[in-house]
C-alpha cells in the first residue's frame, strides 16, 4: 500500500480516491470468475464476500489516511456521520455484472463535503480502467486527459442505461422510449461503466432510474471535468438527485427534454 501524505487538495483527494479505488477494486478481482455465494439484501439487491472484503479493506485504508473523515459505504453502517467531510464507497458497483462473469463492474470511491463532490475515482480492473477526477483538475483515464464526445445530434449519440425496463418506476418507460427511439446506438449493461464511456467520448447519454450516493457521487466530477454535464431527472446538478442523466456538452439540453418533459420528476 502506499506510503504517500495526502492533504486537503483537489490533487491530493484525487490521488487518494485513484489509489483507494485501485486497491478496493484489485480485492474485488480476487473473486471475479469464482463461484461466490451471492445474498440477497433487504431491498433486494444482491451481495457477496468480495463486496464486503473490499469495502472493509478499503475503509481501514482511508482510516488510516484520513481519521478525521466520514466513511459512507454501500456495505456496512457509516462512520462519523457528522465529520465535515466523507468518503463513499461503493465496493462493486454493478455485482449482477460481476457474479455472472461480465467484466463491465467496477469500484466507486468519492471524496464529499456536504452535498459538493471533491473527488471521485472509478477503477474498474476487469477491463484495466482507472479514472479519476477532482474539480479543477480535470478528467484523467489511464493516465491521460478524459474528454466527452463532440457529437451533436441524437441521430448520431449513443445511449446507454442500466436497465431499459424501469421494473421500479415503469411509467418512466415511455420518456425513455421517445429517445431512445431518437439516438443512433441504444445499449444496456450500464451500471457504472455507462459514464466511463461518457467521460471518455465512447457514448453520449447515460440514464439511471435509480441511485444512491455510492452510485452517482464518484461519477459527477468524472462527467463534468471531461466537459459534460451531470443531473438528476429534475434537471438539477446534483450527485444526490436518487436518478441520473449524464451527457456530453452538446447533448445536454436535446438528451433531457423527453425525459424533463414527461411530467414524472420523482426521485
Amino acid at each position: 500500500m502506499s506510503t504517500v501524505r495526502y492533504n486537503e487538495s483537489p490533487a491530493s483527494l484525487m490521488q487518494a480516491a485513484a489509489e483507494v479505488a485501485k486497491f478496493a477494486a484489485d480485492i474485488a478481482m480476487g473473486w471475479y470468475h469464482s463461484s461466490v455465494q451471492v445474498e440477497t439484501k433487504g431491498d433486494g439487491s444482491p451481495v457477496t464476500i468480495a463486496d464486503r472484503e473490499a469495502e472493509r479493506q478499503a475503509r481501514a485504508w482511508l482510516q488510516e489516511r484520513f481519521p478525521e473523515y466520514g466513511l459512507f459505504g454501500e456495505e456496512f453502517e457509516a462512520v462519523r456521520p457528522e465529520a465535515k467531510r466523507r468518503w463513499i464507497l461503493d465496493p462493486i458497483d454493478g455485482t449482477k455484472a460481476f457474479v455472472r462473469g461480465v467484466p463491465l463492474w467496477g469500484t466507486l470511491i468519492a471524496c464529499c463535503e456536504g452535498d459538493t463532490v471533491l473527488a471521485g475515482a472509478a477503477c474498474y480492473p476487469a477491463v484495466n480502467e482507472l479514472i479519476a477526477a477532482a474539480p479543477g483538475e480535470g478528467c484523467w483515464w489511464n493516465g491521460t486527459r478524459a474528454s466527452v464526445s463532440s457529437v451533436s445530434t441524437l441521430a448520431e449519440a449513443t445511449l446507454v442505461t442500466t436497465d431499459e425496463r424501469f421494473l421500479d418506476r415503469p411509467h418512466r418507460r415511455a420518456a425513455w422510449q421517445t429517445l431512445s427511439s431518437e439516438v443512433a446506438v441504444c445499449r444496456t449493461w450500464g451500471d457504472c461503466y455507462g459514464y466511463l464511456l461518457v467521460a471518455t467520448g465512447r457514448a453520449e447519454i447515460m440514464v439511471d432510474d435509480i441511485v444512491n450516493p455510492w452510485d452517482a457521487a464518484a461519477m459527477y466530477p468524472l462527467i463534468t471535468e471531461a466537459g459534460g454535464r451531470f443531473s438528476d431527472w429534475r434537471g438539477c446538478d446534483t450527485a444526490f438527485g436518487g436518478n441520473v442523466i449524464a451527457t456530453n456538452s452538446a447533448l445536454a439540453n436535446a438528451a433531457r427534454r423527453p425525459l424533463l418533459e414527461s411530467g414524472d420528476h420523482s426521485a
